[in-house]
Order: structure tokens, then sequence, then C-alpha cells
């Protein structure tokens, strides 16, 4: 079998993984969605994701080490940018000129 082959294997079978999940979605019970307990986790675990990504990506690397760079200056400075309650893209700015600045030095 060629590596070109192989590729298009994962392809479809990461395709139809993809649609076997949405069918699973979809075949969800009305009444079990509309469940206090059910509704409070939708609304959680996107915020969870985004913390658990957040976290990888500024102290992981390719190895098992928690590294603290410019990368934890750069989060910091964006969580206090939003402790201020300053609008989105002055976080991000705060976030992306202390990174540089500690990278700088």
């Amino acid at each position: 079998m060629s590596a070109g082959g192989g590729a298009w294997t994962a392809i479809a079978m990461t395709a139809a993984g993809c649609y076997a999940v949405k069918l699973i979605g979809l075949s969800v019970p009305a009444g079990l969605l509309e469940r206090p307990l059910v509704k409070r986790l939708a609304a959680l675990l996107p915020i969870a994701l985004l913390a658990a990504l957040t976290a990888l990506q500024t102290f992981g690397t390719d190895r098992l080490h928690l590294v603290v760079d410019a990368r934890s200056a750069g989060l910091a400075a964006a969580a206090l940018a939003l402790l201020l309650r300053a609008p989105f893209l002055v976080v991000v700015a705060a976030a992306v000129l202390v990174t540089a600045a500690v990278r700088a030095m």
C-alpha cells in the first residue's frame, strides 16, 4: 500500500467518525437536553476546553516539563487586562506586547 492510500484511509475514517458523532448528537432525546444539569454542563464545557487549550499552549512543550517563559508573562498581562475589564482587542494587544517585550530581553 502506498503512503497516499494510507492517508486517504485516515481521511475516510475521520470523516466517518465525525459523521457518527453528529448522528449521535442528533439522536439524543430533546427531553434530556432540557435538564438543568445538562444545560449547565453544556454551557461550561467550551470554557473548560478553552482553559485547557490555553494552559497547554502556554505552559507545555514537546516534553513532559512545565515551562514558564514569555508566554506565561503574556497570559498574565491578558489576565490583568481582563480583571481591569479592558476590551478584547486591548487584552490581546497587552498579551502580544508583553510576550514580545519579554522575548526581546
